[in-house]
């Protein structure tokens, strides 16, 4: 089993949504989270006054697959779907799950997925 955390734009949500559905995806977990990376922020004015915005809003999808096929299938949807070519576009994380466990019926692993 996988684990896919992509931190992307907000205005992509519902893009990336949208190719996860059509790759088959099902369920996702969303944050929306704030941070730095390259872009260090950025200056903008409110009523007259310069202020420096460091941290960047974001929104974190968290997916578990379980299988490397359906891993391939979420990142290149993501990627694909995320892509506006500029900095900032987000990050895509991949881990290994060792367990799942389904709280409400006691399902573990795949099934619980």
């Amino acid at each position: 089993m996988k684990k896919i955390e992509a931190i992307i734009k907000p205005f992509k949500l519902e893009e990336v949504k949208e190719a996860l559905v059509e790759a088959g995806i099902e369920g996702m977990t969303i944050s929306e989270v704030k941070g730095y990376g390259r872009q260090q922020g950025h200056s903008e004015l409110y009523r007259g006054a310069e202020y420096v915005v460091e941290f960047i809003p974001k929104v974190k999808i968290e997916i578990v697959v379980s299988t490397d096929e359906y891993a391939t299938l979420a990142i290149n949807a993501i990627k694909d779907a995320a892509h506006t070519g500029k900095i900032g576009d987000g990050k895509i994380f991949v881990s290994t799950i060792d367990s799942v466990l389904r709280v409400r019926t006691g399902e573990t692993d795949t099934e619980a997925l």
